[in-house]
């Protein structure tokens, strides 16, 4: 398992599916031992009710997040490369990090995550989609940086 870092920033393409559950998986794994932002290529969607249904099965509470674009964080004086790496989960906001870093040496990392949204025609199959979309963060997380158990 690789050293936690200190900041880490998880993008998508609308900061409404992937990049919140994201931050709030990695808010309940590591706590405060690390600090966690999330952003979208654009900020233009709410939180999405399916993502705030399957993480609450894992006691991730994200009714509360507010979606953010990159140019958002710029405007209120969030300067990316605060951050030790970017975690893109998805091929658009990987462009755009890689652009807005490409004068820093700044870490884009990029996840094949899914994209749940538009995926089942039922409520119960679009929540499995969306759990696979969980799961493969929460699992990308762990088998990369462990738990805060693991330092214990």
């Amino acid at each position: 398992m690789d050293t936690l870092p200190q900041s880490i920033l998880f993008c998508c393409d609308h900061n409404s599916v992937r990049s919140p559950m994201a931050e709030g998986i990695a808010k309940k794994l590591f706590g405060t031992d690390v600090y966690l932002q999330s952003a979208g290529v654009k900020g233009d969607l709410d939180i999405d009710g399916f993502a705030i249904s399957v993480c609450q099965e894992l006691e991730v509470e994200l009714s509360r997040h507010r979606s953010r674009s990159f140019d958002e964080m710029e405007n209120w004086g969030d300067d990316l490369s605060s951050f030790d790496l970017i975690v893109a989960l998805s091929p658009a906001s990987q462009r755009r990090a890689q652009e807005l870093t490409r004068h820093s040496h700044l870490e884009v990392e990029y996840w094949p995550i899914l994209d749940p949204t538009g995926l089942g025609e039922s409520r119960d199959a679009r929540l499995v989609s969306y759990r696979q979309a969980r799961d493969q963060i929460h699992d990308r997380l762990i088998a990369r940086w462990g738990t805060r158990n693991d330092a214990d």
